[in-house]
């Protein structure tokens, strides 16, 4: 679900910051792709259009960006952490050799949250579901 221009710059708006070509073009990088790339892919993308930019800018961007709620980080601990331009909630599947993130196409309940926060009485503040295993490139031809 990729958001408009004018949405992307009232966010930014909200949280004191404007639109600029570089926040752009690492949003759209992100929206343009299906895998869930970390830093230097990004940077690696957004330097085919703005050759200048430094990965020091990229950081800063995906930090206002994910202010602005325009993405999310997937951080996994010692590893570095991974971006996704897809905000709303939806399960990932994540390959422990790897690394590689891919979402997963399966529907969960609206009021899943609601759910958690009455079988806990929890005041729950978001969520984030994974599932873990090899992927077909990384597991063993007999497993396939």
């Amino acid at each position: 679900m990729a958001i408009d221009e004018e949405e992307i710059g009232r966010r930014l708006n909200i949280k004191g910051h404007r639109l600029t070509k570089q926040r752009l073009a690492v949003l759209k990088a992100l929206q343009n792709t299906k895998s869930h790339p970390h830093a230097t892919w990004i940077y690696e993308k957004v330097r085919k259009e703005i050759p200048h930019v430094s990965l020091g800018t990229i950081y800063r961007t995906l930090g206002i960006l994910k202010e602005a709620g325009l993405l999310r980080e997937l951080d996994y601990g010692s590893s570095l952490s991974h971006y996704d331009a897809n905000t709303e909630n939806h399960i990932h599947i994540v390959c422990t050799n790897c690394g590689r993130i891919d979402d997963l196409p399966l529907s969960l309940p609206n009021n899943l949250e609601e759910q958690a926060s009455k079988a806990t009485d929890f005041l729950i503040a978001g969520h984030r579901l994974e599932f873990y295993g090899l992927c077909p490139h990384c597991r063993p031809s007999s497993a396939h």
